[in-house]
């Protein structure tokens, strides 16, 4: 069934494309690079979102003190050149002193001060302020190139979040209306990456130029497209048919019989690279939404876990690298452990679970879903066939995170990325409406394993974590992906371990 649904897309796409054949084609010739994104853009403040789609527009326009090396993980100098641990709970970091902002105006440690006081107070709600609020007590400038950070607790991961999750603002940035805005920035930042925004239209088109003022030296490097279109088609088949056409050159999450089909003609070029992307369906073990629900009874989780054809959804709709997990976590990260309790695929021991905890004919229960919708679909063909009837809820990934927040979601299908910050931590952190494990002892376990400086004891808690999570099945982790792309045949994207895409690195044939 799966196969037959891809081939249909595969087929009705290529009968879009004659329809298509009077657009203009999209080459090198403008040194344009045009992207589409099956997900609406609609706030361009990373600040406030942590959807893959924004985090590749932030790489494009913001930069951060730190970065982090795809090949090996580890921090490279960005904005900060040095930084230095004066006791556990006091850091100064020194600036680079040519840096601007993409209105000219010199980031000294002023800016990065306002960025990260500002973000961490409860009025401006960001969600990176939420991220860092477990150390981040004060950041004060000592000079115009030197910051000290005040931690409210020693924090091995401190630099980790300055790497991945806190893009500087310009100082004043939420204040210019005399008031504190958190949209002031959503229409687009006065940035300090290699792309400025010159225009935006919310749900419909971005437009990125080179910034020539970007400094020079940087873990970046120098851009070599001048200009980058990204328009939102949430309609897959209409994306990969105005690629065909020449109006997109650049397309990823493509299902794989998709990209491989298409990846055949002359006009198309299919590349398939690793992603540290994992998927997992969340349960309402704590019986935060239904305290009576079915959901709470660990019989019922485990059957779940066994009904899913985790490895068969993979293969079949995303290819490639992809692969069936066990653990809540990309087995590529610190203490990730796969040696934990094991669901193979049994829809027959699926109905016996469901029998002994006194569901023989099944029950109705809801799952939603932001993203991936033919994963979805294939996890709720799998629940159905052992007695579960779902009601699949498919919206924008804003209505989830507030349907989550009043707690009306008793289980959805949810991706993450490394890129973004390891699952564990946002997951199940006591403070996040996500954790709906109820459990008390393992967040308590989260906490101690965050705060903890050795790396070994850190790597056992974190094994720990992830046994007690599959043994109970808070979650029930599906796959790792692998991420395909089309893209026009001119088109070089350099494909990096971590898996995550960096558009600045594109370039065009010579």
């Amino acid at each position: 069934m799966l196969k037959k649904a891809v081939q249909r897309l595969a087929a009705g796409t290529l009968a879009v494309v004659p329809l298509l054949a009077g657009i203009a084609h999209a080459d090198k010739a403008d040194d344009t690079l045009r992207v589409a994104f099956t997900e609406d853009i609609i706030n361009l403040d990373y600040h406030y979102t942590t959807k893959r789609e924004y985090i590749i527009i932030s790489e494009l326009v913001d930069e951060t003190l730190l970065a982090i090396n795809p090949a090996n993980g580890s921090y490279l100098p960005a904005l900060a050149t040095a930084w230095e641990q004066l006791d556990p709970v006091t850091m100064d970091l020194t600036l680079r002193d040519d840096v601007t902002f993409h209105d000219g105006t010199a980031m000294t440690a002023d800016d990065v001060a306002y960025t990260y006081n500002t973000i961490s107070t409860q009025a401006s709600q960001t969600l990176s302020g939420g991220r860092i609020a477990v150390w981040f007590d004060r950041a004060e400038a000592l000079e115009p190139q030197k910051v000290r950070f005040h931690f409210k607790t020693q924090y091995p991961l401190a630099l980790q979040d300055m790497a991945i999750r806190v893009p500087i603002r310009k100082q004043g940035t939420y204040e210019a209306g005399g008031s504190f805005d958190p949209n002031a920035a959503s229409g687009g930042p006065v940035g300090l990456g290699p792309y400025r925004v010159t225009s935006f239209e919310s749900g419909s088109e971005l437009v990125l130029e080179r910034y020539d003022g970007y400094y020079a030296g940087g873990p970046k490097g120098d851009p070599a497209i001048g200009t980058v279109v990204i328009r939102s088609l949430p309609d897959e088949g209409t994306q990969q048919a105005e690629l065909m056409s020449g109006s997109i050159d650049w397309i990823n999450g493509v299902p794989r019989d998709v990209a491989e089909s298409l990846g055949k003609m002359p006009n198309v070029k299919h590349l398939s690279g690793p992603d540290r992307r994992i998927g997992f369906l969340i349960l309402d073990a704590g019986g935060l939404v239904d305290p009576e629900g079915p959901l709470t009874n660990l019989k019922v989780r485990r059957a779940m876990a066994h009904a899913i054809d985790r490895a068969g959804i993979a293969s079949a709709l995303i290819g490639g690298a992809a692969a069936r997990i066990e653990g809540a976590c990309h087995p590529s990260e610190l203490g990730c452990n796969q040696e934990v309790t094991i669901y193979d695929h049994d829809p027959e021991k699926a109905r016996a679970l469901l029998a002994e905890a006194g569901f023989a004919e099944g029950f109705e229960t809801e799952i939603w879903s932001y993203r991936d919708k033919p994963m979805s679909e294939a996890i709720v063909s799998d629940l159905k066939a052992v007695g579960i009837k779902v009601n699949l809820r498919q919206v924008k990934l804003d209505s989830l995170n507030v349907a989550r927040a009043n707690r009306q979601i008793p289980a959805y299908f949810g991706t993450w990325g490394g890129d973004t910050a390891p699952p564990i931590r946002q997951h199940f952190d006591p403070e996040t409406d996500r954790n709906l494990s109820g459990d008390a002892e393992l967040s308590a376990m989260v906490t101690e394993a965050y705060a903890e400086l050795d790396p070994d004891r850190q790597g056992e808690l974190f094994a720990k974590i992830h046994a007690r999570i599959t043994d109970q099945v808070y979650w029930i982790p599906l796959w790792s992906y692998s991420v395909n792309y089309l893209t026009d045949p001119e088109l070089v994207f350099p494909l990096d371990d971590d898996g995550f895409p960096r558009l600045y690195k594109a370039s065009w044939t010579q």
